[in-house]
């Protein structure tokens, strides 16, 4: 899980350090940063898939090895926090530790520090690279605070990176200064290039690397959920919807997991519903279909809101759950009443799965089902409109929210433009 990230002039952030939790809300105005931030997330994604920087962000087209990568709006040039005439670096300081356990005795423990630890290490990668050319100008890996491998290039063709080996002295590794070295460090150990590396470090960059590639953002095209999936069942939908008649049909193929997806369904929709699953076509392809009220009505005929919401929620019971799942205003397609069980849906399941949820909301209503503890996780963004930096801070870190909001529900506070005005 990721437990802070900090970026510096990316887009709309000209600095942003944040602490993140299990679930994590982002409230705010159109244009204030709430997407900026998922675009951000984005980058660190394609870092984690060891893409070269200019891919990242210009987009990748599909190969034998991976799906089409669509880079970040507007790519390269719009990048930087000045916009298109700067080149300014763009910096990223991620920081997390693993939620499934580390097999120690599979990759043997040598290194002393991690080895007296009683939780998991606390990893954390250091990256800046410049938009226009796509050159990595600084990289760092650390756990526990110390320093796996270091790139610190004194001139642009100086591609060496650092690394302190066993023996204390510091050794150099040739990398591809156009893509991240965390994972042209992980191969190392596969390909035998330094004895004397204690075998967990290039192990636990692998899996650095693995955990921020393994994120899904949620942005689902009509066309997709109304449509006749490829494969006959999936284990995760695509980002953009694809094969979601595919996740649902794995979805009720296991019993328990029908039931409780068929359940929020229930609860979350004012309509009656009997049942939900999969009719098929011609050459076996399923497609999506919700009964109700002893009727039977595909995709084609849904509308836009339950198509949606019925697509959010199945990605919640994905055989394969992503470390970070991203969605945006995940009260569309939901009645006002039903909000707060949205709330415990997305809570228990990202407890439940081991999931980190990253989500947008325009809802004022949301912010009434809050605790005091979810505002440490739930951001307020706003822009600057004489400089266009968004701004963004957890609301318990808001000055005087936390006394105010006990005499006035926090959606009269964001309705009424009074988080706008805080200092």
């Amino acid at each position: 899980m990721i437990d802070r990230i900090a970026v510096e002039n990316f887009k709309s952030l000209r600095r942003v350090d944040l602490k993140l939790g299990r679930m994590n809300l982002f409230i705010g105005a159109n244009a204030s940063g709430k997407s900026n931030f998922l675009e951000a997330l984005r980058v660190l994604q394609g870092i984690g898939n060891g893409f070269t920087i200019s891919e990242i962000l210009d987009g990748k087209p599909k190969s034998a090895t991976n799906a089409t990568w669509e880079g970040v709006r507007g790519g390269s040039g719009y990048v930087s926090f000045s916009g298109i005439e700067g080149n300014e670096e763009v910096s990223f300081n991620v920081r997390g530790r693993w939620d499934s356990p580390i097999p120690w005795e599979s990759i043997g423990l040598q290194d002393s520090r991690l080895r007296s630890l009683e939780t998991w290490p606390i990893w954390a990668l250091e990256i800046s690279f410049r938009p226009t050319g796509g050159k990595i100008v600084r990289e760092c890996f650390s756990l526990e605070g110390h320093t796996i491998y270091r790139f610190t290039p004194e001139t642009d063709s100086d591609q060496f990176a650092n690394y302190p080996a066993n023996s204390g002295t510091s050794r150099s590794f040739k990398i591809d200064n156009r893509r991240p070295a965390l994972e042209q460090f992980a191969s190392l150990y596969r390909h035998d290039l330094f004895e004397d590396c204690p075998r967990e470090h290039p192990d636990l960059a692998a899996r650095t690397g693995t955990t921020l590639a393994n994120m899904q953002r949620l942005d689902p095209a009509f066309t997709h959920l109304r449509s006749y999936s490829d494969a006959p069942s999936a284990r995760r939908m695509g980002d953009r919807g694809e094969n979601f008649a595919a996740l649902v049909q794995s979805i009720c193929e296991d019993e328990k997991a029908k039931d409780v997806y068929l359940s929020w369904l229930r609860e979350l929709r004012p309509e009656e519903i009997d049942d939900a699953g999969v009719v098929y076509g011609a050459v076996g392809e399923p497609l999506f279909i919700l009964s109700e009220n002893g009727r039977d009505f595909p995709a084609q005929v849904l509308s836009d809101g339950t198509l949606r919401f019925a697509a959010l929620a199945a990605a919640l019971f994905q055989p394969d759950m992503p470390s970070l799942l991203m969605m945006e205003e995940i009260e569309n397609g939901i009645h006002a009443s039903r909000l707060r069980l949205l709330l415990e849906l997305l809570r228990g399941q990202a407890e439940e799965a081991g999931t980190q949820i990253v989500a947008t909301t325009h809802s004022a209503t949301v912010l009434d089902w809050l605790s005091e503890e979810d505002y440490k996780t739930t951001f307020f963004c706003k822009r600057d409109e004489e400089t266009g930096e968004s701004r963004i801070r957890a609301l318990a870190d808001v000055p005087r929210f936390l006394d105010v909001v006990k005499e006035t529900p926090a959606s009269e506070l964001f309705a009424e433009g009074w988080l706008e005005a805080a200092p």
